[in-house]
């Protein structure tokens, strides 16, 4: 594996990426990086908003800056690229890691080997076969075969980044008309280990549903007709063939991956948010994250954690607005005592309509009316999508346990965390 790591923003050089070797290491130590950006680079170049073009260099204590640590692979997918790729490096750190998946990552920044190219040769596969569920059990397995070293993407669950080679390329709406000479990811597929959580794609599907239904942007998406998967467009790709900035609330804060469960969201969110987000809409997006936060409460998802939660922009010093939503679940089905991934007012408890108000109005983000109006706006999505949950469970009963559970927890959502 390569020593330095070449870093490319907007497919152009920006700088490079090498190993801290401070004297007295001792061998086997994970040890920091250190990022230098290339003589002369402008400052349109820049990695993050958060790390601006500069002469001196950017020194990370332990591992790699949370820009580049943003999309590594966790879980399985990280140990499945670990046993391929450790015997030929002798240790599997994150270096190594993002010389293996550097090519393909969400956003805008890429890794090659300090004397490669920036070529791009995402393998085909059609979206319409994994839909169908063709390859039924043995999809996993294939895919993670086929595009684990091209799934620069994070997450605890298996994710894939794969490229679609039938009419889906255009998108699911057929809105999006990409260059022909794209060779890039254009879906993610997502699982899940049924074992641990059942019927977790449906799941998700139907929480993204009532995101749909508040009026927030969500990402086309779809569930396989096994649901076995869910299979989501690429929020962060141009009509040119290039890609949109995308940075994490992790990256926002300087903080790790480790560190995602670490914060409030009076602070690590939406004070951030107003740090970083630049655009005319500032005030309507910035009621779009109260809304995201408030649903997230309704719906009882425990997981909404700092890396869930993200900025995108096409240009790093212009404009900057609230990512699409994207990993939404009821995590009580399967854990009836989770709680908030992050605090509010200091606890993680599952804030009341009046403390979800004194949040929103404690951030200057809008009025007790104006939040009256989101949370019965909430409140409706979640109750027309609950009517969708059980016409599904007819039609599939095996969903009955799981899909049941999510209307429970969603109606004591509403009402404890809603008042409705």
């Amino acid at each position: 594996m390569p020593a330095v790591i070449r870093i490319w923003t907007d497919r152009m050089a920006a700088g490079v990426l090498d190993r801290d070797r401070r004297p007295g290491e001792r061998e086997g130590l994970r040890m920091g990086t250190d990022f230098v950006y290339e003589p002369g680079v402008e400052a349109s170049r820049a990695v993050s908003v958060t790390m601006p073009v500069r002469l001196a260099s950017w020194n990370t204590a332990y591992g790699v800056a949370p820009i580049f640590e943003m999309n590594l692979p966790e879980g399985a997918l990280r140990e499945r690229l670990r046993m391929a790729f450790a015997k030929a490096t002798g240790t599997f750190d994150e270096l190594d890691l993002l010389s293996i998946v550097g090519r393909s990552q969400l956003g805008r920044v890429r890794f090659t080997a300090i004397d490669s190219g920036l070529e791009e040769e995402m393998p085909f596969q059609s979206v319409d076969e994994i839909l169908s569920g063709r390859r039924g059990g043995e999809l996993y397995r294939y895919l993670i075969e086929k595009f684990a070293v091209h799934s620069g993407i994070s997450g605890v669950q298996p994710k894939f980044l794969v490229r679609d080679e039938g009419k889906f390329s255009q998108g699911f709406d057929g809105k999006r008309a990409l260059s022909p000479s794209f060779r890039g990811a254009t879906h993610i597929v997502k699982f899940w280990d049924p074992g641990e959580f059942p019927e977790l794609a449906a799941n998700e599907y139907f929480c993204l549903k009532v995101a749909e239904r508040c009026g927030l942007n969500v990402p086309p998406h779809r569930l396989t007709e096994d649901a076995r998967a869910l299979v989501m467009e690429r929020f962060d790709l141009r009509a040119d063939g290039g890609y949109r900035g995308f940075e994490d609330f992790c990256v926002l804060n300087g903080r790790r991956t480790s560190d995602k469960y670490r914060g409030s969201y009076e602070t690590a969110v939406m004070k951030r948010f107003h740090q970083f987000a630049r655009s005319e809409s500032l005030v309507e997006e910035s009621l779009e994250l109260f809304m995201l936060i408030a649903l997230n409460c309704g719906i009882r998802n425990g997981d909404a954690h700092l890396k869930n939660f993200g900025i995108v922009y096409d240009e790093v010093e212009g404009d900057a607005h609230l990512a699409p939503v994207y990993d939404l679940v009821t995590t009580t089905v399967y854990l009836p005592q989770d709680r908030m991934a992050l605090t509010m007012d200091g606890s993680n408890q599952w804030p009341s309509a009046k403390e979800l108000i004194r949040f929103g109005e404690g951030r200057s983000v809008g009025t007790r009316a104006t939040f009256l109006k989101l949370f019965e706006r909430i409140g409706d999505a979640m109750s027309d999508t609950a009517r969708e949950v059980e016409v599904y469970v007819r039609d599939r009963p095996e969903f009955a346990e799981i899909g049941r559970g999510m209307i429970r927890e969603w109606e004591t959502g509403r009402r404890d965390s809603l008042s409705l």
